[in-house]
């Protein structure tokens, strides 16, 4: 039986000495939103092709305007570079590079809700 260890050295690849130890490849990030300063990390994240996974909690503790200007700037930013934004429940927001599209059930037309009169 062949040593675990060779085995997944065959199935890894192997850093040359003096090349990069990080790969490249799209990374799969989860980050907490603790400031609106946050946002501009997160921007180059979803630049370098990163799918992030923020944990809003931390700054709607400290302000829930300054979570809705920060999902705010970052849908608007999204929907510049052609990148997609979903809300993961109550504390969470998925954002992904224009390369991923993120999947939504369709709503069957009983569902839907009606127009209210104002």
């Amino acid at each position: 039986m062949p040593k675990i260890g060779k085995t997944i050295g065959k199935l890894t690849p192997k850093i040359k000495k003096g090349s990069p130890t990080r790969p490249s490849g799209v990374y799969l990030k989860a980050m907490p939103l603790r400031s609106l300063e946050d946002v501009e990390v997160i921007k180059q994240e979803i630049k370098a092709g990163n799918i992030l996974i923020l944990k809003v909690s931390p700054l709607a503790r400290k302000s829930i305007e300054d979570v809705k200007q920060a999902v705010s700037e970052l849908y608007e930013f999204a929907q510049s570079i052609g990148a997609d934004i979903a809300r993961l429940g109550e504390e969470r927001v998925v954002i992904t590079p224009p390369s991923i599209k993120i999947w939504r059930e369709k709503k069957s037309s009983k569902e839907k809700t009606l127009p209210t009169a104002a």
